[in-house]
């Protein structure tokens, strides 16, 4: 099945790419969830229309991510969690957690640019990644500490 890609898609490629993909991934999760349409004449020429008003506004998009990435980059996250005597956490602090306290610093940014893998679990302090796209990211300190 040829799809044009309207959004990046991780292991796939970027948007504006025509790939071919499997029928069962392009009919279930790209076209379902926006991310790319049908590769047909007609498609492909509306495409090429509008592509210097894409690019401009992902240039736009792009500005924005960098000076987002320059602001919140070396920012310190504290979060107070009951946790048992190994300092084994009885809940978690995840993306979300991540999402809702950098909201309260002043930075409004999408869950899933927050790259953790797992939910922390453990008292300590961790380096969390930010990825806003593919060349711009950035680490934040996340200090998770036992609550009396």
């Amino acid at each position: 099945m040829k799809v044009i890609l309207k959004s990046d898609v991780e292991r796939v490629g970027r948007a504006g790419d025509v790939k071919e993909v499997s029928p069962g991934y392009g009919r279930n999760f790209l076209l379902p969830r926006g991310k790319a349409m049908l590769a047909t004449p007609s498609a492909m020429k509306w495409w090429e229309k509008g592509k210097e008003r894409r690019a401009k506004i992902a240039e736009k998009k792009a500005q924005q991510d960098k000076d987002l990435s320059a602001k919140v980059a070396g920012t310190t996250l504290s979060f107070a969690r009951p946790a048992g005597a190994e300092g084994k956490l009885f809940g978690s602090v995840g993306k979300s957690d991540i999402v809702k306290s950098l909201k309260t610093c002043g930075f409004e940014v999408d869950k899933n640019v927050v790259a953790l893998d797992e939910a922390i679990k453990k008292v300590g302090e961790y380096e969390v990644e930010l990825k806003f796209r593919a060349e711009v990211s950035a680490k934040i300190k996340v200090s998770v500490v036992a609550r009396e």
